[in-house]
């Protein structure tokens, strides 16, 4: 039974949608870190995984703070048996996102039965990218607090439909990259390594698309040196919530999740004109001229405009990107720098510094009221890559978070 669209499989990159029906999910952690914010760690189910091998699973009605509630910061990174962090040497976490549902009462547990789900403030197409949370590689390096007096207002009970409850799932989307021929090919998914040249509906694959999410569905395996030999292993999502109960002097804060591939098309009908976003979610970075290979003009830019709707108070982005990646950047009207988000490198081999891995992305606190978003204003993303070598597969992703007021002492 299909529960979602094409688009929003492939938005999850969910090409085989497995649930694991037996494996509870249980809270590690649950401590108070002050008066008011309560820290909360939980580990996912048991991920089972050989060498080359991928996993690329829905978790439906996972472990997560109940009632109403405001959310101050989302982390997780993957850890072995023993809790130890685990390098993306080993294995790649291409991304985790956690996605908000209402569903009937009284239903049995990862049932999909009657789920409806509850997506961001984002543009993207029906649920292309609804998630609330979610990074990648970037995890462990990348700041996610929510500075006060602003929160994410969840499980308000006036928002939820009668005879309904408020729940939550994740995707989490491995690659074991131990004894593969080529860890770049791999983490990108390119689909000769893969040997992947159809779709999960059995349909080919345009010879154009070299690599992507659709090469490297759930239990499929990169390529092997020869003769290498590994165990297969086992790993599990760690993911630290911070959250708060809901107080009336919290200012709601929206999530805006948009694309640097989003095409819009304006259409008119006999309501008036309307606005269609078509985030086609990754692309492919095409390698520059040779001529050009050891200048300045080997980079890739990808941009996207579209309005605003209902504006606001800017007050935290970050930006989402893969290898190669040389930044992203928001702007506003006339060119106006909103925010700028740029990869951290690693330079060493540990779990949080891994060598030639994005490790974490530069984020945007600005001053409290300085920067406002208004009615309609066009906005537009930018990002870029390196391109001296092909790229596939890439997204370049902005996360914001927009409030519509500010804190009444500062009106």
């Amino acid at each position: 039974m299909r529960i979602v669209s094409q688009e929003w499989k492939l938005s999850l990159t969910i090409l085989v949608l497995a649930l694991l029906s037996c494996t509870p999910f249980s809270s590690a952690v649950s401590r108070k870190t002050n008066k008011n914010i309560n820290t909360n760690v939980f580990m996912s189910p048991k991920i089972e995984l050989s060498p080359g091998s991928v996993s690329n699973k829905l978790y439906f009605d996972v472990d997560f703070p109940r009632g109403h509630i405001s959310l101050k910061s989302f982390n997780a990174e993957l850890v072995d048996d023993a809790g130890n962090s685990i390098p993306l040497s080993q294995t790649y976490l291409h991304h985790w996102i956690f996605l908000r549902y209402h569903q009937p009462k009284n239903v049995t547990h990862n049932s999909q039965s009657g789920i409806t789900f509850v997506r961001n403030s984002g543009f993207c197409q029906e649920n292309v990218f609804g998630q609330y949370f979610g990074l990648g590689s970037e995890t462990r390096g990348t700041n996610t607090y929510i500075p006060d007096p602003y929160g994410i207002e969840v499980g308000n009970p006036s928002e939820i439909p009668k005879g309904y409850v408020e729940k939550w799932m994740f995707n989490i989307h491995a690659i074991d990259t131990r004894g593969v021929e080529d860890k770049l090919g791999c983490i990108e998914c390119k689909c000769d390594l893969y040997n992947v040249t159809k779709d999960e509906d059995g349909v080919a694959l345009s010879p154009n698309y070299k690599g992507g999410l659709q090469c490297c569905p759930d239990n499929s395996k990169c390529k092997m040196l020869k003769g290498f030999l590994g165990k297969k292993r086992s790993i599990y999502l760690k993911y630290t919530v911070m959250w708060m109960t809901w107080e009336s002097f919290i200012v709601p804060a929206k999530i805006y999740i948009i694309d640097a591939t989003d095409v819009l098309k304006i259409s008119h009908n006999s309501k008036g004109k309307s606005l269609e976003h078509d985030c086609k979610i990754e692309y492919e970075v095409e390698p520059c001229s040779k001529s050009n290979v050891n200048g300045s003009d080997c980079v890739d830019v990808k941009r996207s405009s579209f309005p605003m709707q209902k504006g606001g108070y800017f007050i935290y982005g970050v930006g989402h990107m893969h290898v190669g990646s040389i930044g992203t950047t928001l702007y506003g009207k006339d060119g106006k720098v909103i925010c700028s988000s740029i990869p951290i490198y690693g330079n060493r081999s540990e779990a949080g510094n891994e060598k030639g891995y994005v490790v974490g992305m530069s984020t945007c606190y600005p001053q409290l009221g300085s920067i406002k978003i208004h009615d309609g204003e066009t906005l537009t993303l930018e990002a870029k890559y390196n391109n001296t070598i092909r790229h596939s597969g890439v997204m370049g992703l902005f996360y914001f978070l927009v409030a519509e007021k500010l804190p009444h002492h500062h009106l």
